[in-house]
């Protein structure tokens, strides 16, 4: 077949490719020594980036669909389904005007295809099973061939059978570096999936049917305090690719830095529509990249819903916040041994519980709050990782370099043990016992009646 021809067939649709000319396509011509090419230059954190090989001046990744078993943290593991093994699937890197042929091998139990989420290729191309393409069968392996048209962050992701399998896990990045040089100089290029799950208490398989109520929020399928922290050399770039395939928004927020807004779904924007902020929202099935230069210290970052930075929780519960559950506890405790209420001044001693053994969980089932710091719990689970940046720190290291030293006087401190302390300002009035007395408001039924 001529090379003509080829591009023709390759570029009308995704192409099933049987067994031997699989083996054609994947050994036809690697590289000059015949090794798998390094991956690119940006770092996913907990995760990878897919290694190529050139094939006849094409670019060829091969991306596996299959089962896999995942840690979300220590104490819950699921099966779940990925790509290459994991889940997200690796980082595609590759280059603006780069040919690049992808292998998908379907070792699923039911077909799948993968859409290219953002990129400019041939309708054919697009991966959605049925429209573009015939779904990839359990056992078969297609080709899909595109010519890279353009720069920025962009995912992939299943199109068949999509609610299911992308619940399950199945998604992951595809980076596209620009040929020219960027406009600033990235010396830390981060990229973060933004997913979550419904993996009830004592289960260990997500569940697809979930819209709303999920327990598990996560970077790169990974929940605090098991994501790895993003590390920088103080007055390095950094920038921080972020996708969303999760079925919420994101307000996703930086402490420490104003960070400029410097890229979308479509690639990195003019200087002129930079702009600064400390939070960004993330739409579903959108990409930002943010930048900003490190300044020393230990930085959360996470995302502002403040139930996406807590591990997993009852919902539809009474509230029992100034409730005294002394007495139920002790009748509680007849039926279930080892029983103990919470929440009547608010849920921090969660934590606490928790990590000293006195409160077990669920058979695989995290904690709602997890996490120890310099100085105590921290309190957080879900969508929460740290920025750890330090003066010291070697270009290229991404180690832990541990715990942040705060130089002298630049720590917050107690002044007083004393709730009467000073004469602070207020207005309104401070609750006190009787305020239990107040009465509930109750409608008489007949609101709205003329």
């Amino acid at each position: 077949m001529n090379a003509n021809r080829r591009n023709l067939l390759l570029g009308a649709g995704a192409v099933c490719v049987g067994a031997a000319a699989q083996g054609r396509i994947a050994q036809a011509a690697p590289n000059a020594t015949g090794s798998v090419a390094r991956p690119g230059k940006v770092r996913t954190p907990n995760g990878w980036s897919l290694p190529h090989r050139m094939n006849a001046g094409v670019k060829e990744f091969h991306l596996v669909a299959e089962e896999i078993e995942h840690e979300f943290a220590p104490g819950s593991v699921a099966k779940c389904w990925g790509y290459n093994g994991t889940t997200p699937g690796p980082t595609i890197e590759a280059v603006e005007g780069d040919r690049v042929r992808i292998l998908v091998t379907n070792r699923l139990k039911e077909h799948t295809s993968v859409h290219w989420h953002g990129l400019l290729l041939p309708s054919g191309m697009d991966g959605v099973g049925g429209l573009n393409q015939r779904a990839i069968n359990p056992g078969e392996t297609y080709a899909y061939e595109f010519t890279l048209r353009q720069h920025g962050t962009h995912m992939y992701h299943p199109h068949a059978d999509e609610m299911v399998q992308m619940a399950m896990g199945m998604m992951g990045l595809f980076i596209i570096h620009p040929r020219a040089a960027e406009a600033e100089r990235i010396d830390r290029d981060y990229a973060i999936l933004l997913h979550n799950w419904a993996l009830h208490p004592g289960t260990s398989r997500p569940d697809p049917a979930v819209m709303q109520d999920f327990d598990l929020w996560t970077f790169n399928s990974k929940v605090f305090p098991a994501t790895e922290p993003l590390v920088a050399r103080t007055n390095e770039r950094v920038r921080i690719r972020l996708g969303n395939l999760s079925m919420w928004n994101h307000p996703i927020h930086l402490h420490g830095v104003h960070f400029l807004v410097t890229g979308s779904d479509g690639g990195r924007w003019p200087k002129s529509q930079w702009r600064s902020e400390v939070t960004e929202i993330i739409g579903v099935g959108q990409m930002r990249d943010i930048e900003f230069i490190a300044v020393p210290g230990d930085w959360a970052f996470h995302c502002h819903m403040a139930h996406h930075t807590m591990g997993p929780m009852g919902h539809d519960i009474p509230n029992p916040q100034g409730v005294d559950q002394s007495a139920l506890a002790e009748r509680i405790r007849k039926v279930v041994p080892g029983y103990m209420p919470m929440g009547e001044h608010g849920m921090a001693e969660h934590q606490t519980h928790v990590d000293s053994g006195h409160m077990r969980g669920p058979e695989n089932t995290l904690a709602m709050m997890a996490g120890q710091g310099p100085f105590g719990n921290i309190e957080m689970g879900g969508m929460f990782s740290l920025v750890k940046v330090r003066d010291d720190l070697a270009p290229g290291d991404y180690r832990d370099p541990g715990w942040y030293q705060h130089p002298a006087g630049e720590v917050a401190k107690r002044v007083s043990a004393d709730p009467d302390f000073g004469r602070p300002v207020r207005r309104g009035k401070p609750a006190n016992a009787k305020s239990d007395a107040l009465p509930t408001p109750k409608k008489s039924g007949h609101e709205g009646h003329h």
